[in-house]
């Protein structure tokens, strides 16, 4: 959305592509996830994003980003995904789930959201087992397993707890990650007093339909269980990069070569933008300090243009 607006106020012609809803990652947040960042620092497009609290929520995320959609009247399709990009000569050909376009110039702007990364565990494809967590009423009254220690395994386990679960934590690390500060005294206060069972420098080996092993640092250990919620994590598309031809830095953390100035990559025309230029290292850009990544970019095909033009 940032690029298009940056796109539209300098009279370039603009499309964007989603393959989901208005701001799909977000809408796929956790009902009541409450963010990092103050309101002022994830505004765009110079729209006033007002919020009684000191820290917005999901909430009230959402409903700011779709008015400054109407606000700007963004050309934006939804529930249309990109298959296929092709670049012949100077133009990229885009094939998507309902039509074909044609751009001198590509944003990927994908996030990272959309696919977990996986346990590789026996028993990992099961219905209970969860990569995404919603809201916590359906896990009132279970027995839980939240796997990880960052934000998003602290708040299931947190509100699960609070409805009334029976929480069990498998961390592999030695203590809770790096969470939101308001919320890390009261995981550590939790599991100190025992409301919340946690097992640290542990991992699962097997999940099944009726309960979980950990290998935990004084052996396996047997762990009856409803649900796993599995928040270990999410990497952008590394297929799709790949499949446009991008290169990519080294073969483990995948962050993809771009040139930091104008975010155009080593193809000619096509940018990132946003948390994809991360590779695995998804916590280095978010909202607040990629909103710059738009105007890069829009000026890096400006100055193209301009220097195209005979003088």
């Amino acid at each position: 959305m940032a690029c298009g607006i940056a796109a539209k106020k300098a009279g370039l012609s603009y499309i964007i592509i989603e393959k989901g809803a208005l701001v799909n990652s977000l809408y796929n947040y956790p009902l009541f996830m409450t963010f990092f960042s103050t309101s002022e620092r994830l505004e765009i497009g110079g729209v006033p994003f007002m919020s009684l609290a000191p820290k917005p929520g999901r909430q009230e995320a959402i409903e700011y980003y779709r008015r400054v959609k109407q606000f700007y009247d963004l050309q934006i399709k939804l529930f249309e995904e990109v298959k296929e990009v092709k670049k012949e000569e100077d133009i990229f050909f885009i094939t998507t789930s309902r039509g074909k376009y044609q751009a001198k110039n590509v944003v990927v702007s994908t996030g990272f959201y959309d696919i977990p990364v996986m346990m590789n565990v026996p028993g990992e494809d099961l219905p209970k087992v969860k990569h995404y967590y919603k809201e916590p009423h359906f896990y009132a009254f279970q027995n839980v397993l939240v796997v990880g220690a960052n934000n998003s395994s602290v708040d299931a386990a947190l509100e699960t707890w609070r409805r009334g679960a029976n929480v069990t934590m498998v961390i592999r690390g030695s203590e809770i990650g790096r969470v939101k500060y308001w919320i890390k005294p009261d995981i550590e206060n939790r599991i100190k007093e025992g409301s919340i069972k946690a097992y640290f420098n542990s991992s699962i080996k097997e999940i099944t339909e009726d309960d979980v092993t950990i290998q935990t640092p004084d052996g396996l250990l047997s762990i009856p269980n409803d649900w796993v919620l599995a928040m270990t994590g999410y990497h952008p598309n590394f297929k799709m990069l790949e499949s446009l031809g991008i290169e990519t830095a080294d073969n483990i953390k995948h962050c993809p070569v771009y040139n930091p100035d104008t975010m155009e990559t080593n193809i000619q025309g096509l940018y990132l933008a946003g948390v994809v230029c991360g590779g695995m290292d998804t916590h280095i850009w978010f909202i607040e300090n990629s909103r710059v990544h738009a105007d890069k970019i829009v000026a890096a095909i400006l100055t193209k243009q301009y220097s195209a033009v005979p003088a």
